[in-house]
């Protein structure tokens, strides 16, 4: 019996290696197809969204991931989720975000939401995903947006985690004080989790969620 395969859209070099290994811890049945155009993100960044240019590529990628004989695609960056969203309509297979079921996990726990990015291009779409998320769920809820201001920069072009850390987690644990849970919009932050125990509210990522979803999409 052949494997499943799952093609993962990058937007994002740093995601790749991480996901490679959540795919072989959790989904060791399946052939994981990766797809990376980083000048997506760019663009968004410049951008502060997506572009009908983006929405295009991301389509296209789509088709093409359905062509190479996909059974569901994964959508790992939030920047250009909304893209997804289009593109999902242009295909036959599921086209998944990686970002969903943290979204679901923050609704059901919380009223008032955090959501932390550290590009500008993201603040906005994932917490819209968690405003609708709440309303097909029928819950109210408030969502905060927190960007974590210079994170960004230091790591991708001053190339100083340290300070990209040290920017985030003090814009969590300010928002830590008027939050129910915490929700950190970017892979890019999976890292930090060890340097945040002494946060007392729920810190939810999308990676380890967004990889097990698959499971169930795939009926494995």
């Amino acid at each position: 019996m052949s494997k499943k395969k799952v093609a993962v859209i990058h937007t994002f070099l740093y995601s790749v290696e991480d996901l490679k290994k959540l795919f072989r811890e959790k989904l060791p049945e399946v052939e994981m197809i990766n797809i990376i155009d980083d000048s997506l993100l760019e663009e968004a960044l410049a951008n502060k969204g997506i572009t009908p240019n983006i929405i295009r590529r991301i389509s296209k990628y789509a088709v093409e991931a359905e062509a190479l004989g996909a059974d569901c695609i994964l959508n790992q960056c939030s920047s250009v989720g909304e893209a997804a969203d289009i593109a999902r309509k242009q295909i036959n297979i599921p086209y998944v975000k990686i970002d969903a079921p943290m979204a679901k996990e923050a609704v059901k726990i919380g009223k008032n939401i955090a959501v932390i990015a550290t590009a500008i291009s993201t603040i906005e779409p994932s917490s819209r995903l968690v405003e609708n998320t709440a309303k097909e769920m029928g819950k109210k809820v408030k969502v905060n947006r927190c960007f974590a201001e210079g994170a960004y920069e230091a790591l991708l072009k001053e190339n100083n985690t340290e300070k990209h850390n040290q920017i985030v987690i003090d814009t969590i644990k300010k928002a830590e004080k008027e939050n129910d849970v915490i929700v950190l919009a970017q892979g890019s932050m999976y890292h930090l989790l060890p340097l945040l125990k002494d946060v007392k509210k729920p810190i939810l990522t999308s990676l380890e969620s967004g990889v097990e979803q698959i499971r169930e999409v795939l009926g494995l």
